[in-house]
């Protein structure tokens, strides 16, 4: 199959496959060339030549059904692959990213990370796709396959950008708490959120207000409130505007990628600062994909809880927002919590074939 990507939006009964039938998606090297455009979009966290903006031009499409089941969890069902301690090089960032915190030069910085695992089976994509489609019935989960990108399987709780013709929505996640024990079988709506969490929340929030005040005088707020994806919960604020113009997406995808949600505060700051540092290059996770269709329905989502898939070798991503009151080791765990979401993908997958 040539450059395609299948997506199954948040509590739907089936996937969309997109597929480009014929020469090399489009590349672009800024959201704003996106203005005007159709197609399956996938955004790196940083654009380069070597790492593009891809259009998939949607030759093909066609909807199929899917199964979703549920994310309740037996109480005591928790990572097999836990790692209490951080590693060495997780250490070393988290002291360089805390250390500019500290100094009061960002208000907040996300580091992340990246953990291979290795499948003894050779696991089909579209296989790990279903998977994830039926673990996750709250999440957007989407496969994607290109030649310049590889492939990539996200499911994600974080809208970036959605609607139709003048109406549109984002929204607003941040703050991360792991579900255990009991809790597992809620929502999560009986939990206390730190401090922490909810000023992670509030930066999030005043900044996608002031992108949205640049192109719309209406738009309104809802929230925070909590919400499940998988086995964690997430502070969420949901931001309904209106847009005089959707041949101008590009432009407002500009002002919004990265927020702060996958990067920092100041943003151009802790994004030159996260290209220079960080010690694994984040490549497609952190950036954002998904459908654009200004008139029939655009759908974007913030590439998290992803992995990149190279045979039988999965290379998962995750990261974290610190502040001044963060700890290397709550860090590393909220990290793990969210690795959880792919590791069990792909157990899942190769119970199925066993």
């Amino acid at each position: 199959m040539s450059a395609y990507a299948i997506y199954r939006l948040p509590h739907e009964d089936h996937a969309t496959l997109v597929q480009q039938t014929e020469g090399e998606p489009a590349e672009f090297l800024s959201c704003t060339e996106l203005n005007g455009r159709q197609g399956f979009v996938v955004a790196p966290f940083e654009v380069t030549s070597q790492q593009p903006i891809l259009l998939i031009r949607p030759d093909r499409v066609e909807t199929r059904k899917v199964e979703s089941g549920g994310e309740v969890h037996a109480p005591g069902d928790s990572p097999r692959h836990a790692t209490c301690l951080p590693d060495s090089t997780y250490i070393i960032d988290f002291a360089n990213y805390h250390a500019q915190l500290e100094a009061g030069i960002f208000r907040k910085i996300v580091l992340a990370r990246c953990a291979e695992e290795v499948s003894e089976a050779l696991i089909d994509p579209m296989e790990l796709f279903l998977c994830a489609c039926e673990l996750y019935p709250r999440m957007f989960i989407s496969l994607v396959s290109t030649s310049k990108s590889g492939t990539w399987l996200i499911a994600t709780p974080e809208i970036l950008l959605e609607g139709k013709a003048h109406d549109w929505h984002t929204i607003a996640l941040a703050g991360t708490m792991r579900l255990e024990g009991d809790s597992l079988m809620s929502e999560g709506e009986r939990v206390t959120w730190a401090t922490k969490d909810i000023q992670e929340q509030r930066i999030v929030t005043t900044y996608i207000a002031e992108c949205l005040e640049q192109f719309t005088g209406d738009f309104h707020e809802e929230g925070p409130r909590t919400v499940r994806a998988a086995n964690l919960v997430h502070l969420r604020s949901d931001f309904t505007f209106t847009l005089p113009d959707g041949r101008h997406l590009g432009d407002l995808l500009h002002a919004l990628h990265p927020t702060p949600a996958v990067c920092g505060l100041p943003k151009r700051e802790t994004f030159n600062f996260i290209i220079q540092n960080e010690h694994t290059p984040r490549r497609y996770y952190s950036g954002f994909m998904g459908m654009l269709d200004p008139e029939g329905g655009t759908h974007l989502y913030v590439s998290l809880r992803c992995m990149n898939i190279d045979g039988n070798r999965y290379h998962l991503y995750a990261g974290g927002g610190l502040l001044t009151d963060s700890t290397v080791s709550q860090e590393w765990l909220e990290t793990e919590a969210k690795l959880e979401t792919m590791r069990r993908v792909i157990r899942q997958s190769n119970v199925l074939k066993t």
